[in-house]
């Protein structure tokens, strides 16, 4: 009888540590529950921590009968910077209560790890949250960057404040763009292609003539416009939210989004795994830290 492979390795060592014990704060008030990421001193970048407490939260918001719509934010300066690859919180090495009938990731070799990793905590999560049965809004403020554009995507509406910016710089990286990757159809192909090949911040106000963005307005009247949909909404019936929600998503489904993303993903984990061959890693050999002056770098040149 021959070995699994996998049956060689051991759980990675994780040597996370967490600044918080609450990455996601939640509340309900009048019909809306908020749902705030509270990673602020590192812009809300994404671990797993706060990606399964984001789930855990989207699932209590669905189970609230008193809960008509979901409100997502970020706390601080940002929505979010992306997905987590430089902070001590940085998890990608710990086991979680996975909510997908994919395996353990921990303990397995080459792009097994970051394939099946990706498949719960990326594109699995944010599809199950874009087909929750409850209208959402994302309330964006300054970036949305890379894995932030995922969490903003996933959600029905978007109200972005007149300094929030877009971008997903990730081909720096060797890699297609983001997991869920909706590129093409949140943008036209032309822009959507400008927007991976340049890797340039995209303006609210230009995401929002892209039809990207709903509605721009300034930062000081974000919160309280955000809201103000969110208790129109929330004055509709439940049963006929959930079914217009179902019949638009359908349509983006036949408008081949579930397709592209199926194709993207596995071209986003051939270049995880040509990278490994390589020797540069699993990013191509950027961290957090040339990932961000590669971006001041690119803004400085072009502003």
């Amino acid at each position: 009888m021959s070995q699994d492979p996998g049956d060689a390795f051991v759980a990675r060592d994780d040597r996370s540590v967490y600044e918080t014990e609450l990455p996601v704060l939640y509340d309900v008030k009048d019909g809306i529950a908020t749902v705030t990421m509270n990673r602020p001193t590192f812009n809300n970048a994404q671990n797993s921590q706060m990606t399964y407490a984001l789930d855990a939260s989207f699932r209590r918001a669905v189970d609230d009968d008193a809960v008509k719509v979901i409100v997502l934010r970020g706390a601080g300066k940002h929505f979010s910077a992306g997905h987590d690859i430089g902070t001590p919180g940085r998890d990608i090495d710990k086991p979680f209560d996975r909510q997908s009938l994919w395996w353990d990731h921990t303990n397995k070799p080459g792009g097994e790890q970051y394939f099946v990793r990706e498949q719960e905590v990326y594109l699995g999560m944010c599809r199950r949250w874009h087909d929750l049965p409850k209208p959402t809004i994302a309330m964006v403020q300054g970036a949305c960057i890379a894995g932030g554009l995922m969490l903003a995507w996933v959600c029905d509406l978007i109200v972005a404040s007149e300094d929030a910016f877009f971008q997903d710089p990730v081909v720096r990286m060797g890699i297609p763009g983001v997991e869920y990757f909706a590129h093409a159809h949140e943008l036209n192909p032309r822009v959507a292609k400008e927007f991976l090949f340049l890797g340039e911040r995209m303006p609210a106000a230009r995401a929002q003539q892209m039809g990207m963005v709903n509605r721009v307005v300034p930062r000081d009247e974000l919160e309280a416009r955000t809201y103000e949909w969110a208790a129109k909404i929330a004055a509709q019936p439940r049963m006929g939210l959930a079914l217009t929600k179902t019949v638009i998503n359908r349509v983006e489904e036949l408008q081949g989004l579930r397709t592209t993303m199926d194709i993207a993903f596995g071209y986003h984990h051939f270049a995880h795994t040509h990278s490994q061959l390589l020797g540069a890693g699993t990013l191509g050999g950027q961290d957090a830290k040339s990932m961000v002056a590669g971006n001041k770098a690119a803004e400085k040149k072009t502003g």
